[in-house]
């Protein structure tokens, strides 16, 4: 019974989380843009909508937003430059090879990467 107790009471913060939610896009929305824009204002029912809207289209339901993600710090990393300082020679020369670098918009600095400095060598 302590289960189902404790279960019923999740269902009952995540309604009422989503209903709050509603209710903020709905005192958001009504309260700038119809002055704003000219458009009009928008009840409970609209709200929850658009706010499922825009959490399809930018935040997902799970696991956090697309496009503003602020907690995931695998933004803010350079990928490419990590994935480069772990190659050897031979692989970082195939990796230009294969990605044909430095063809059609410039040459290609494989020292752009290293943060110690760039070589002194002159193609």
């Amino acid at each position: 019974m302590n289960k189902k107790l404790h279960i019923s009471g999740h269902v009952l913060l995540g309604l009422a989380t989503v209903a709050g939610f509603g209710v903020a896009v709905m005192l958001l929305w009504n309260a700038l843009v119809p002055s704003i824009f000219g458009i009009a204002a928008i009840n409970f029912w609209q709200a929850l909508g658009l706010f499922a809207l825009c959490r399809i289209l930018f935040g997902g339901f799970v696991g956090g937003g697309k496009l503003f993600a602020f907690g995931h710090h695998h933004f803010h990393k350079n990928l490419i430059r990590e994935k480069w300082m772990k190659m050897t020679p031979e692989e970082r020369e195939e990796f230009i090879r294969r990605r044909h670098f430095g063809h059609g918009f410039g040459h290609f600095n494989p020292d752009f990467f290293n943060k110690e400095g760039a070589s002194e060598k002159e193609d």
